[in-house]
């Protein structure tokens, strides 16, 4: 079945932001270094309990769901890693298609990722209703009511920053989706790697974000040619 696109016009428009994201300057990159490493959890597994109460038929049933997705050797899958306020550096690349959020079976897919500013589209491959509403803190960033199978509503977010995405109709469904501030960001692995490259020689600030486990900030320097290898426990 074909894909049936809807205009913008049913989102809310996005109030009090800024029209375009956070300065940044692409400028040649000499002698570029390489962050790389891994994020590991040693800490108990918190799981949150999922109890579907519409559409059961398409959501499923009750079920347990980890709060910090773990691989070989307590890996932290999914977990955002970036450079905090870097204001120039390596281009940001062609990016390859538009980013999607789908919703497959009441569930975010991916449920998190990290997209440059600019469109997304927002897709139900469910025979039920979503509403997907999504926050930048607390104010909307676009509010759509999909109502049929195979809809696909295009989105435009212009401002760097975390968008906390929900749906209306199905209250368990969460999303995270990470406008980047620069090119300089690495989701890490199923094993909790990750690998940053072409950073240019300097002092900076690393940040690891996961949605239950928070931030983690750590300074690093970087000389240039050179490979940091970084080895960084979240805890809770």
């Amino acid at each position: 079945m074909p894909i049936r696109r809807f205009p913008l016009a049913i989102a809310m428009p996005l109030l009090a932001y800024c029209a375009c994201a956070t300065a940044y300057d692409v400028v040649a990159v000499s002698g570029g270094a390489t962050l790389s490493g891994r994020v590991v959890y040693e800490g108990r597994v918190p799981v949150k309990k999922i109890i579907p109460t519409k559409d059961r038929e398409v959501c499923g049933g009750p079920r347990d769901e980890p709060q910090v997705l773990l691989g070989p050797q307590n890996g932290v899958q999914d977990a955002v890693v970036y450079l905090k306020d870097i204001a120039k550096g390596k281009a940001w690349g062609k990016p390859d298609k538009t980013p999607v959020l789908d919703q497959e079976h009441c569930k975010f897919m991916p449920s998190v990722q990290v997209i440059r500013a600019g469109k997304l589209d927002i897709v139900n491959s469910d025979p039920v209703l979503h509403n997907t509403h999504g926050f930048y803190g607390r104010r909307t960033a676009f509010n759509l009511a999909l109502p049929r199978k195979d809809m696909t509503i295009p989105v435009d977010l212009p401002r760097s920053g975390l968008v906390r995405v929900e749906c209306d109709a199905h209250g368990w469904m969460l999303a995270h989706i990470y406008v980047a501030t620069s090119p300089y960001y690495a989701l890490t692995g199923k094993d909790g790697s990750f690998s940053i490259g072409e950073v240019p020689p300097g002092n900076y600030t690393l940040v690891v974000s996961q949605d239950y486990l928070g931030d983690s900030e750590r300074p690093v320097t970087v000389k240039g040619g050179e490979t940091v290898k970084l080895s960084i426990e979240l805890k809770n």
